[in-house]
């Protein structure tokens, strides 16, 4: 049986449809304060899924850049494994995509992250702390979260 352990800072409310899906899948669900990412399967502490939505990752390399890459560094130093599985729709399949989205805040805010710079930015942090973007749409996530950690055996 595969257990999940779920970071305890992920609000059950948000994520009720992720464990709809774990349950449905007959996964296991352990809430504890994950050291990184949000989402880490019991028997292998050295890859985590860290679930982010578009707006909040352009907000965590731009605003919060140290945060979000002072816990990619903790990872990379302990040798953790991060999947930043970002939801979106089912325009952005991969980080080429991201060079082409249009963030809404644009309209708003001429210093909001363009597609093409967040593009850039990603790559770079990927390249730099060994993490790995995946995006997915929102209704797939819990699946998706299954698949990363390794399947339901």
């Amino acid at each position: 049986m595969l257990t999940i352990i779920t970071d305890t800072r992920e609000r059950p409310e948000a994520i009720q449809r992720i464990l709809s899906e774990f349950d449905s899948q007959g996964v296991k669900v352990i809430r504890s304060k994950l050291w990184v990412g949000d989402y880490q399967r019991l028997e292998n502490p050295m890859l985590v899924v860290d679930r982010k939505r578009l707006p909040e990752l352009c907000n965590n390399v731009t605003a919060d850049h140290r945060r979000f890459t002072a816990e990619l560094q903790r990872a990379k130093d302990a040798g953790i494994h991060i999947v930043i599985l970002t939801e979106h729709s089912r325009n952005v399949k991969n980080l080429e995509d991201v060079r082409h989205w249009v963030n809404p805040r644009l309209k708003i805010s001429p210093m909001a992250v363009s597609g093409e710079r967040l593009y850039r930015i990603l790559y770079t942090i990927q390249q730099h702390y060994g993490c790995e973007f995946q995006f997915c749409e929102k209704k797939d996530t819990g699946k998706r979260i299954i698949e990363i950690l390794g399947g339901t055996d």
